[in-house]
This record gives structure tokens, C-alpha cells and sequence, in this order.
């Protein structure tokens, strides 16, 4: 069935959003359900046939999205974040790459009969783990803050690497059958490693400089950052072939080093433009291949899948591990994950068809041989890796924890409640008084503005998943809305409004789109609450059942009753918000503030000789 070209193009957008949204919703890694509509869409269906509709524009338009994926991985990489495990990556991206690519490149040759050449330059394709699928699997499986640093460092680094790997690989080929191989590789590896390493360096200052002084206004940011992505890439390129992704690497990761340089608009603008091309190419790319010849490689490809798994990661990881801090489960579960992804993809098609065109025997088996590599160790690392993690103990605890912004009497009391329930729980401030009390009622604290960059170096937000912004400071809450929404999402961001926020004309408030989620109810804020523990209100839990439910328990308390927050039988943790009708079940637990008797009946006497 042919569609037009409009068409296409937006039945890719619609394709990749959707299977990324149902990814989420199912817990399972976006690429397999893009690279199974892919196939779905190109050769089952013949919907989407990328080569017509792309022509001679399809790798130009790859080249280019694979830069900006890399430079937005390469944005999050910052040297502090591998204190004392620099040497481990050090040695994965070197070392362990060699050992990868030489194993990896003898089961191509012995188990699939690839020539030497085509085995070699199968094995330096395959070397890339890829940040597109290594992210998402390290958000699912939660391994400690040692072993996801080093492979989110490996997986983003490697991908340039891997592509000048293959490059030099495909110019030893093309130059064998010319002579001189040796000498002309040499020269190609010390012209693409000076000119991408000059020209990152160099946009990278230039772009921090721009920054820095805002010579630009706020609403050209991200735009200039994404031309200039453009701009290294193909300069690079033009000046030295195959150098502009490691040009475009080195610019984002000098640009994350460097001081004074606030680039988290930039970031957040580029993760959201890598998911729209990430969803994108893994459909195209995989729309071309044929699946006719997946199912005839038979049992020798998952040797061949066995041998990447089981052999050359193991002992690339080992090697590269030696004389470091990490212990054996640490190093298991990183030898685990390796999965492949967009950058084996790209290299692997554009390079195949280099090579038909220079007549090479066998090169048409060199995408669908990749793409089985993929996908085995998409699915199968997908699929064990979390089981594996928590059976090796190298897991973080589930994110439900609590980050409470003020260690005032009201978030003592609230974060003592969600304590006792058993959720783990964070008090900031800067005022020592309360920082003090905190920590004697058995609270952990941050003593320091939670918006600080000595917060980003120092606090430790393993568990956390949920803000409660409740220091009573609108403009404070409201800045640590903004920081930690891209942490936690949206919906885990709350806010315990003011009294002054009620008082306060429309046009001197803070938007609600840059503060969280308002508690309890319209009526509440930080004031009522704090009165009332004065008054001496205290913390009750009820454990609701099908006699007694949530309405019933409201009767009971009328109107001297604040519902705080709910956890269902398991132990999920939900606040009540004003957004949002809560109404729990039966075997929920219930916290709220009761105000005593007394206190009601005087509150009631007074309202009423009002």
C-alpha cells in the first residue's frame, strides 16, 4: 500500500510518540516496540518505505540526529559524578572496546563465515552500547549511583568512539584494495581525533561564552544551541570526513564542565527533541530492513548473539575493572547490560551500502546481522537485567521517598507522619533552629538551599521520587517546582501554598505552571496548618475497610479533620491535592491532622459570635 510523502512523514511522528507513550504505560523499553512497528510498517506492510521517501536525503538526515542525540547524552556528563571511577571508563571505552571488538569480530568469522575484513567491521558496529537504550534501561532497573554513572559515561563516549572505530575499519577495507592500508589509516585516526577534539573545544567556549554574557535572549537559547550542534557537525565533517561525531561529544561535555554556565534549558529542550528522533530513526531504520533474511541466519546469529553477551562483555568489563573499588556483583551486573542502539543501527546501514557499492561479499548481511544483535540484547537484557539487580543487591530502594523543602513545625510534623509509615524522607533549610529539631526527632536533613549548586553536588536523592514544597516561601517552593520537575515528573511535584499567596492580586503571583501541585485543599495553606498544631492538633492513621470507608471516616471527624495523604495495601503513596479527587480505599491507610475536641468546640463558639 503506498501513501503519499505527507502522509508518511506523519504517520512516523504519530508511530513513535505512541509507542513511546505505550512503553511507558506497559514498562517496557521504548525500542522494541519502535523496532517492531518498524517492521510492522516497512517490510510485512510496505507502509513506510524510507529509501523512496528520503532518497538521497536519508543519511544526511541520520548523520544529523544521531549528533543531536549524542550531544544531548554528552550534555549530563559530568566529570564529578565518576570521582575515583574515571579509570574504569577510562578502560571500557579503550581497553574493553579493543577486547569487545576483536572477540565479537572472530565469532562473526568463525560462526557466520564473515571474511576477515566484513568480520572486523561487523565487530566495531557492535562495540557501541548506545545511550538511547542504556538511559531508559538504568531507569527501570535502578542500579547504585557507581554502576549507572559508568554505564550512562560508557554508553554516551562510546558511541563517537565506536563510529571512529568503524570508520577506520571501512578505510583499511576501501585502502587494501589500493595498498598502503596501514599508513592511511594512521593518518586518517590522527586527522578525525585532532580536528573533532579542536572543533568541540573550540563551539564549546564559544557557545558558554554566548551564555554566560546573554548575549543572546532567553527565547534563542536552545535554538542557537541546536544550529550550532548542526553547524560543528557538518564543518567537522566537511573539514575531516567521520570527525563530527566526536566533535559534537566533546562539545556537550566540555560545555557540562564548565563553570557558571547554566545549560538546564538547554538540556531539557534536547532530551525532548532526542525522544522525537530517537522514535523516528529506530521506525525508519528498521522499516528497511528485510525480514526474510532474519529468519534464515537461523541458530548460527544467536550463537553469534551468545558468544557478544556471554563472552565479550564479561570480558571487557572484567579487564577493565581491574584494580577498582567495585566488588564482583557490581561487576557482574555491569557486564550484563550492554545493549546496542541507534548509532549501531546507522553505521551499520550506511556502511553496507558503501560496501555492495565496492562490491564486498557479503555486506548485505551486515544491517540485519546488527539489528538481531539489537534486538537480542534489547529484549533480553530488558527483560532480566531489574530481576537480576535485585537478586545481586545493587539496586536502589523504589523512588517513593520525600524531599521536604522547609524542617519548619509543619514539615516536621507531615515528614514524621510519612516516616512512620515507613517512607524515607528528607528535610531542607537553612536555618540551623530548625535544621536542629529536625535531627533530633530522628529526621534526615540537608542543611543548605535545596536550589543550591552545592545541593546538586552534595544532595543525595536516592529513594526520592516525591517534592512537598513546604517552607512557607512561595518563591523558594516554587524554584525548587522548576528544579526537580524533570526529577521526579510533574505529578510527584506538591506545594503547600501560603497565607500571603491567597491575599495576593493575580498579577504579582507566581504562574502556576512553574510550582507544584497545591495540597490538601483550596482552603488550606501553610498558616492553617501551623495554627493548628499550635492549637495542639495531632497526627492520625486509620486503616479503612469495607465498614468503615474514607466517608465514614470524614463523619466521624466533621470538620476538625485534614486528610494529609493515603497508602494503598501496596504501599504506594498518594496526597491528597486540590487538583485531583482522592477518595481511598478499603485496606488504604489514611493520615490526617485532627484537631482535639476542645480546640473544635472553641474554633466552632468563635466562628459562630462572628
Amino acid at each position: 500500500m503506498e501513501i503519499s510523502t505527507l502522509t508518511a512523514l506523519a504517520v512516523i511522528g504519530i508511530l513513535g510518540i505512541a509507542c513511546q507513550w505505550l512503553s511507558w504505560w506497559l514498562r517496557l523499553p521504548a525500542i522494541l516496540l519502535l523496532l517492531l512497528v518498524g517492521i510492522l510498517a516497512g517490510p510485512v506492510t510496505g507502509l513506510i518505505n524510507p529509501d523512496a521517501l528520503f532518497g538521497d536525503l536519508l543519511f544526511p538526515l541520520v548523520s544529523l540526529s544521531v549528533a543531536v542525540i549524542l550531544f544531548e547524552g554528552s550534555l549530563t556528563l559530568k566529570f564529578e559524578e565518576i570521582r575515583g571511577l574515571r579509570k574504569v571508563v577510562r578502560n571500557l571505552i579503550s581497553i574493553g572496546a579493543v577486547i569487545t571488538w576483536l572477540i565479537t569480530a572472530a565469532a562473526a568469522h568463525f560462526i557466520l563465515g564473515f571474511s576477515p575484513d566484513l568480520a572486523l567491521l561487523f565487530g566495531a558496529v557492535v562495540v557501541v552500547t548506545g545511550p538511547t537504550v542504556i538511559i531508559p534501561m538504568l531507569r527501570a532497573v535502578r542500579p547504585n549511583a557507581d554502576i549507572a554513572n559508568i554505564l550512562r559515561w560508557e554508553g554516551i563516549v562510546i558511541d563517537p568512539l565506536g563510529a571512529l572505530l568503524s570508520v577506520l575499519v571501512f578505510e583499511f577495507i576501501i585502502s587494501s584494495q589500493i595498498g598502503d592500508a596501514l599508513g592511511h589509516v594512521l593518518l586518517t585516526f590522527g586527522r578525525i581525533v585532532l580536528i573533532g577534539f579542536i572543533m568541540g573545544i573550540v563551539f564549546a567556549h564559544i557557545l558558554g561564552f554566548i551564555l554566560r554574557r546573554h548575549l543572546i535572549p532567553e527565547y534563542l537559547r536552545n535554538v542557537l544551541a541546536l544550529t550550532l550542534v548542526f553547524g560543528v557537525y557538518a564543518v567537522s565533517d566537511m573539514v575531516e570526513h567521520e570527525s563530527g561525531l566526536l566533535a559534537v561529544t566533546i562539545m556537550g561535555i566540555a560545555l557540562a564542565n564548565m563553570k557558571n554556565t547554566d545549560i538546564s534549558d538547554i538540556l531539557d529542550f534536547k532530551e525532548s527533541l532526542s525522544v522525537l528522533l530517537i522514535s523516528g530513526l529506530f521506525i525508519i531504520l528498521a522499516a528497511r530492513l528485510e525480514g526474510g533474511v532474519l529468519l534464515d541466519m537461523g541458530w548460527p546469529a544467536l550463537l553469534l548473539l551468545g558468544a557478544i553477551m556471554f563472552l565479550s562483555r564479561p570480558i571487557a568489563v572484567f579487564v577493565s575493572a581491574l584494580g577498582s573499588d567495585l566488588n564482583i556483583r557490581e561487576k557482574l551486573m555491569i557486564a550484563w547490560i550492554g545493549p546496542r542502539g541507534i548509532v549501531a543501527a546507522a553505521i551499520s546501514a550506511v556502511f553496507a551500502l558503501r560496501l555492495e557499492e565496492a562490491g564486498l561479499e557479503g555486506a548485505e548481511l551486515l544491517v540485519p546481522v546488527t539489528f538481531l544483535v539489537i534486538i537480542g540484547t534489547v529484549v533480553i537484557q530488558s527483560v532480566t537485567a531489574k530481576h537480576l539487580a535485585q537478586w545481586l543487591g545493587v539496586r536502589e530502594p523504589p523512588p517513593r521517598g520525600v524531599l521536604i523543602t522547609g524542617a519548619g513545625i509543619v514539615s516536621r510534623t507531615i515528614g514524621k507522619a510519612l516516616q512512620e509509615q515507613g517512607f524515607k524522607v528528607l528535610l531542607t533549610d537553612s536555618n540551623w533552629e530548625n535544621i536542629s529539631l529536625a535531627r533530633k526527632e530522628g529526621l534526615d536533613t540537608y542543611y543548605g538551599n535545596p536550589v543550591s549548586e552545592h545541593a546538586d553536588r552534595n544532595l543525595v536523592l536516592v529513594g526520592i521520587g516525591n517534592l512537598l514544597g513546604m517552607s512557607g516561601s512561595t518563591h523558594l517552593d516554587s524554584l525548587a517546582a522548576q528544579k526537580y520537575k524533570s526529577e521526579f515528573g510533574a505529578r510527584h511535584i506538591y506545594e503547600l501554598v501560603s497565607a500571603r499567596d491567597k491575599n495576593t492580586p493575580e498579577k504579582h503571583q507566581v504562574s502556576t505552571r512553574h510550582r507544584g501541585r497545591q495540597l490538601f485543599a483550596d482552603d488550606i495553606n501553610h498558616a492553617t496548618i501551623a495554627g493548628w498544631l499550635r492549637t495542639g492538633a495531632r497526627i492520625d492513621t486509620a486503616q479503612l475497610t469495607e465498614d468503615h470507608d474514607f466517608q465514614a471516616y470524614l463523619n466521624d471527624h466533621w470538620d476538625h479533620c485534614i486528610p494529609l495523604f493515603a497508602v494503598d495495601p501496596k504501599e504506594h503513596l498518594y496526597f491528597f491535592t486540590v487538583d485531583e479527587e482522592l477518595i481511598p480505599e478499603s485496606d488504604w491507610k489514611v493520615t490526617s491532622l485532627i484537631l482535639p475536641e476542645h480546640e473544635t468546640y472553641q474554633r466552632r463558639k468563635a466562628e459562630q459570635n462572628e
